[in-house]
């Protein structure tokens, strides 16, 4: 499995230099398309650190768990018919994206919660 893909998504080169890890971890997650892929790379300048640790562990946490299936089911293709096998495999992915997918909604809903609450208070000041 690939770090990045090759995909429409534009990263301006001072986040490729201070984030490297994560944008590689961004563009070659398998859970994301594009659209959500270049939202969170637009979103990262004003995530805390707190959030981008958490970002970068909930994506390491995937690209483990699709090496760690790949792993687990590599000697079963040489006992069980491939298309079999493969069939088992795309579904635990599409489940594990699934919930990626709902955990990066419910991110993605808190951040801009945060953001309003910044505004907010921006406008009071």
């Amino acid at each position: 499995m690939a770090d990045a893909k090759p995909s429409a998504v534009q990263v301006p080169q001072d986040l490729k230099m201070k984030f490297p890890e994560l944008i590689g971890l961004i563009l070659g997650s398998e859970s994301m398309n594009d659209e959500e892929r270049q939202y969170w790379i637009n979103i990262l300048p004003v995530m805390t650190p707190e959030q981008i640790q958490n970002l970068n562990d909930i994506l390491t946490n995937e690209k483990q768990q699709l090496a760690a299936i790949d792993r687990k089911y590599a000697k079963e293709i040489e006992n069980i018919g491939e298309t079999q096998l493969l069939r088992k495999v795309d579904e635990e992915r599409r489940i594990r994206r699934a919930q990626r997918s709902k955990n990066e909604q419910n991110a993605r809903e808190e951040e801009e919660v945060h953001a309003a609450d910044i505004l907010g208070k921006i406008q009071q000041e």
